[in-house]
């Protein structure tokens, strides 16, 4: 695969199907690795301390592998993924896992059904806009329905810009994404008509849980 025809779907299949190396990179120069060891493993004690607060059935945006919904499998709760990645829906059902191939944004069943909706990984980026996706989900949860998001530490802000992914020598083209400091959450769950029920930080990680309506 050559690196100027990569597309960052591509990228990211190619490297989870083998569990190399990836890197994210945005478009001021600054990169951070994607842990794509952590993903394809099962989920750790900070996620299952984060996953005592969901209530059946979740919506997992962003699966990757699945290691979430599986761990809610194991609890006995419904859970369901959805990713746009063949390769880690793939391996995502090999777990066991249901999972959905298709954009969060296209039509999924269930809408205002959902009692959680799981926004880990850094999934807060998806598009690009954060109040563009917490209004999805808002959209799709049931009345007091949660959005468990996790995102970056104090003092960033809300960052929109465009980011690629490089692995061993290979890029992708760019595309919108986003990040989200604890402490400016409130801004986009404002914008889709969420309060902001509780923030807190486990270990290394920092987390928030939005309440619907």
């Amino acid at each position: 695969m050559s690196a100027a025809a990569a597309s960052a779907l591509e990228l990211y299949d190619a490297t989870l199907r083998r569990a190399g190396t990836l890197v994210l990179r945005d478009e001021w120069g600054r990169t951070r690795p994607v842990a794509l060891d952590t993903w394809l493993g099962s989920a750790s004690a900070v996620d299952e301390r984060v996953l005592d607060r969901a209530r059946g059935p979740v919506l997992d945006v962003g699966c990757g592998p699945g290691r979430h919904v599986h761990a809610l499998a194991r609890r006995g709760v419904l859970a369901v993924g959805v990713d746009v990645s063949p390769v880690a829906v793939a391996l995502a059902r090999r777990r066991g896992a249901t999972v959905f191939e298709t954009s969060i944004f296209a039509r999924l069943p269930g809408a205002g059904r959902w009692r959680t909706a799981l926004l880990l990984d850094g999934n807060i980026g998806i598009g690009g806009r954060p109040d563009a996706l917490l209004r999805r989900l808002a959209a799709l949860l049931a009345p007091g329905g949660l959005v468990l998001v996790e995102l970056d530490a104090p003092g960033i802000g809300v960052v929109h810009g465009r980011v690629r992914l490089e692995a061993e020598g290979a890029i992708s083209d760019w595309f919108p994404w986003a990040r989200v400091g604890v402490e400016a959450i409130a801004i986009p769950a404002d914008g889709a008509g969420l309060r902001v029920a509780a923030r807190w930080r486990d270990e290394t990680r920092w987390f928030a849980a939005l309440e619907a309506p």
